[in-house]
């Protein structure tokens, strides 16, 4: 769920609201998480309450309107406690709380990529997300300008609008575009990269402005910033990886999100920095070819291959 809040139209608590309706639905019900949610706080259970029961007042509206027809066969929306509700109870219940009330209702949903997979996320407002593997984005279709990535790594183009500009939560890290096309990285260090337009960094803290060939990697409470050739931001999309100092642990916690099998570091070698481009196909066909790029022993194991130290 998103965070909680109340819809300044008729003063709705629309994520109350949602709740009565995902739990009213044996389909979308989540008993875990709604017990998560109710333990949370104390008072919401009662915001719970006064959901629920705005549903039966749209009930009653449906009553005190006969001309109001049901169809024969309604598709059922969502379940009530007691009996299916068709889309004519729907219309009453957008007439109780307001259409806008209704269509700013929390929807959030998610996206997830498996290892080796790559997967392109068209939104609404017509920007699009391509995750690289093991990435996961958050999303919420009442609040299409606002993405969460809580893992792995995503480019982001983004169609620039100034009054509602586009913003990504990325760790506890906050940016804003400013007509961008960018890549963030979550893992040992968060990256974000511009490949084209701007990207403010911590908007409310310290205000970085990062433009086209540049980026910035989040160490401890600093941000650092340095150049980044413009073509190379993405650069995962046509099978390359390119690394100014990264340490080889974070080189491999990378590989890994575009191969079948994952690829670790011996700690001894952990921390040792490497400069230079990873063709990835040419690792899929035989990851013997990282041995002489990184000056490392390739070893085949259990679940998948170590890097250790040359002897």
């Amino acid at each position: 769920m998103s965070q909680d809040r109340i819809s300044p139209m008729h003063g709705i608590d629309t994520v109350a609201l949602d709740w009565a309706l995902r739990m009213a639905d044996p389909a979308r019900a989540d008993w875990d998480a709604f017990t998560d949610w109710l333990e949370a706080d104390p008072g919401h259970a009662e915001r719970y309450d006064r959901a629920a029961a705005t549903l039966l007042d749209a009930e009653e509206a449906l009553a005190a309107y006969p001309e109001v027809e049901t169809p024969v066969e309604p598709e059922p929306i969502w379940r009530s406690p007691l009996r299916w509700i068709g889309g004519a109870v729907a219309a009453a219940l957008v007439g109780v709380i307001g259409v806008t009330a209704w269509q700013d209702r929390p929807q959030p949903y998610a996206v997830e990529t498996a290892a080796g997979e790559t997967r392109q996320v068209p939104l609404s407002n017509g920007s699009t997300v391509t995750l690289a593997g093991l990435s996961r984005i958050e999303l919420d279709r009442a609040e299409p300008r606002r993405a969460v990535l809580s893992r792995g790594e995503a480019l982001f183009q983004v169609r620039h609008d100034a009054r509602q500009p586009f913003t990504v939560q990325a760790g506890s890290l906050a940016l804003v575009d400013l007509g961008t096309v960018f890549d963030v990285r979550l893992g040992q260090q968060t990256r974000v990269a511009v490949a084209e337009g701007a990207v403010m960094v911590d908007p409310k803290g310290a205000a970085l402005r990062l433009d086209a060939g540049q980026a910035v990697t989040v160490d401890g409470h600093r941000l650092l910033r340095a150049d980044m050739p413009p073509d190379e931001v993405g650069g995962w999309r046509e099978g390359r990886l390119a690394f100014d100092g990264a340490p080889l642990g974070m080189v491999a916690q990378d590989m890994s999100r575009f191969l079948p099998r994952p690829v670790t570091v011996a700690p001894a070698i952990a921390a040792r920095p490497f400069r230079g481009t990873i063709d990835l196909d040419a690792v899929r066909r035989d990851p013997a070819v990282l041995g002489p790029l990184m000056d490392v022993r390739v070893r085949r194991a259990a679940s998948g291959w170590m890097l250790e130290p040359r002897e």
